[in-house]
């Protein structure tokens, strides 16, 4: 019985081919090979530890909302529209802070501020 190879194992493929053509390109071919290299990563960074439901859950502490995302968002926006949260409301800074890091940790995990608050030497 043969399985289907995963997102994870297809991105790698085309890692490891990137990889191997790359020193032999030059100007604008190498420039486009690595960033397709580094949209690679990024992908399999974001399939590995998607931000979205550590953004989600950090907000529904601040909104209570049982919905997409893309709802809390506008629930949270709303209530710092209107007044109803500012920096001084408890947990807004936390939950702000961890939906961040679950992106910086997709978007750019080398990134110092990163690092540094996540304790990284």
């Amino acid at each position: 019985m043969t399985s289907t190879p995963s997102a994870a194992d297809l991105i790698v493929a085309v890692q490891l081919y990137l990889g191997e053509i790359e020193p032999q390109l030059v100007g604008r071919a190498a420039f486009h090979a690595k960033v397709a290299g580094n949209v690679l990563a990024i992908v399999k960074r974001e399939l590995a530890n998607p931000p979205g439901p550590i953004e989600a859950a950090a907000l529904h502490g601040l909104t209570g909302l049982n919905a997409p995302l893309a709802d809390q968002r506008a629930a949270l926006c709303a209530r710092l529209r209107d007044g109803r949260l500012d920096a001084s409301s408890p947990g807004l800074i936390d939950a702000l802070l961890a939906a961040t890091l679950a992106q910086v940790a997709v978007d750019n995990p080398k990134y110092a501020t990163y690092q540094r608050l996540k304790g990284q030497p």
